[in-house]
């Protein structure tokens, strides 16, 4: 996009002026039939791959399972024995002086071992937790990176670093990052699609699939779990498709005078929106429809799991959304984030652990079998993690009469990925014996973004965006490739 280009305002991008051209000779219906074609050419396909894509892609698709709350890693993923010989040990007093908790009161803090059993799984030996009988049947296509860390610890700055690679608000979340560099496969559906299964809620709402300071044409669509996937989507009664087209042709016409005059983009992102609407009226209903999916697929996810003990729904919710996840990904979405809500285990760790683990383990393996078997996991990417993970010390605070969770700990966690080009069955850094901090190999979140660029054919140096004076990027002024997560043919 012309609006890389440093030192250029966005009133005099060349891109604009190409789209108010087609806007004023081309208005209502015109400009949807002229959108149709121009993107099967991949004009008008939402980027420009041609001066953003600056390697050959491994991925082309990404489905960010995003665990909000902060999983604990060492009852997950990280096996801690020395840990367990320190439980009930304090902390010394040099670790700990410079560190801030959300909760921990520093003083009567200590270390609390995990009542967890990890075996080894698959030809790589990876090592995992009892919880997750399902995903050790999938270690040979995950990469596991034990030495994640960051600066955020508290869950709305930390989830928005995680998603957009700043801590504070209004910046673009990596899905629009994505969808901006290279543009959209789906004439049909939105390219960046946000499922949801919520308990308490996620912090940020909106702010966790927005396109910040981008087009908002680059924007997540959040499809709802019931009813229409997106509010407004359907016709109220007694309007026709036709009468509707004719409504959407007079909305254009005053859009595009209205363009012509005042030159905003975000007028264009306005018309895209509503023609992406008309269209999906058609295909998001199909879409959503899981009935002709086989028994084995609806009884291997695990949409049909009935579970007296949670009354919530989540499991269903959770594995249909898993499910809705492939079924997009087919259709040309290039983006699919699921958020499951909430991981936050400050008390009653153990019992949560098992709730979550059940809820997402079985869909989650159930993904990665389903899509290697179509094929499709060699071009999709799938990274499954939060927005940090859990302290080594026992959460004890004030007024907690027991001491049964953990903190906030954003200076060690565990993330994995799988297909993209990731190389599987590996083991990347390790933390020090309590898990505390990383020993070796740190992965920061912006080498994650970066490395998840790279697989996308993106340079995260490349792809910036000059906002307010200043060419911004998701990795900000940071961010190394963690070439050790790459296959061979990612490397090249």
């Amino acid at each position: 996009m012309t609006s890389n280009t440093p030192g250029q305002d966005v009133t005099d991008f060349s891109e604009l002026n190409r789209r108010r051209f087609f806007a004023t000779g081309a208005s209502g219906l015109g400009t949807l039939a002229l959108a149709s074609l121009m993107n099967e050419e991949g004009a008008l396909a939402g980027g420009v791959p041609s001066q953003l894509a600056h390697l050959a892609p491994n991925a082309k698709r990404c489905i960010y399972l995003f665990m909000e709350g902060g999983p604990s890693q060492m009852d997950l993923f990280d096996q801690k024995p020395k840990l367990n010989e320190l439980d009930g040990q304090p902390m010394p007093e040099s670790i700990l002086k410079e560190i801030k908790f959300a909760f921990i009161q520093k003083e009567s803090a200590r270390l609390m071992g995990s009542p967890r059993t990890f075996r080894q799984y698959g030809e790589c030996g990876m090592e995992l937790s009892d919880l997750l009988p399902h995903l050790s049947t999938c270690v040979d296509d995950i990469a596991m990176v034990r030495s994640m860390h960051g600066e955020q610890f508290n869950h709305l700055p930390g989830q928005l670093m995680m998603l957009s690679g700043s801590a504070l608000q209004g910046w673009p979340t990596l899905g629009s990052w994505l969808n901006y560099g290279l543009g959209s496969e789906s004439q049909n559906l939105p390219s960046y699609v946000v499922l949801a299964t919520l308990g308490r809620g996620l912090p940020g709402g909106a702010s966790s699939w927005s396109s910040g300071f981008l087009p908002s044409q680059y924007s997540g669509t959040l499809f709802r779990n019931q009813g229409s996937p997106v509010l407004n989507l359907e016709n109220p009664p007694g309007m026709s498709r036709d009468v509707q087209a004719r409504s959407l042709q007079a909305i254009n016409e005053l859009n595009n005078l209205r363009l012509d005059k005042v030159g905003n983009p975000e007028i264009t992102s306005r018309i895209k929106a509503y023609e992406l609407a008309f269209r999906m009226q058609q295909t998001a209903p199909e879409l959503l429809d899981i009935s002709g999916e086989t028994k084995a697929t609806l009884d291997e996810y695990g949409v049909t799991r009935e579970d007296a003990a949670d009354k919530s729904g989540f499991q269903s919710s959770y594995a249909r959304n898993c499910l809705l996840a492939r079924r997009m990904i087919e259709r040309g979405v290039r983006f699919v984030t699921l958020f499951l809500s909430t991981w936050d285990h400050h008390s009653y760790l153990d019992s949560g652990l098992k709730r979550y683990t059940k809820i997402s383990d079985q869909p989650v393996a159930a993904l990665l079998k389903d899509l290697k078997r179509r094929g499709l996991l060699d071009e999709t990417l799938v990274v499954w993690g939060g927005e940090f993970g859990r302290t080594p010390l026992g959460e004890n605070r004030v007024n907690f009469k027991t001491v049964t969770g953990r903190d906030h700990h954003p200076y060690s966690f565990s993330m994995w990925l799988a297909g993209g080009g990731v190389k599987g069955g590996q083991v990347i850094g390790e933390t020090d014996e309590i898990g505390w901090g990383v020993a070796k190999d740190p992965v920061h979140v912006h080498d994650m973004h970066a490395t998840i660029l790279h697989l996308f054919g993106l340079d995260h140096k490349k792809l910036t965006y000059r906002f307010q004076g200043r060419d911004f990027r998701i990795t900000d002024t940071a961010g190394n490739v963690v070439n050790k997560l790459l296959s061979a043919a990612a490397t090249t």
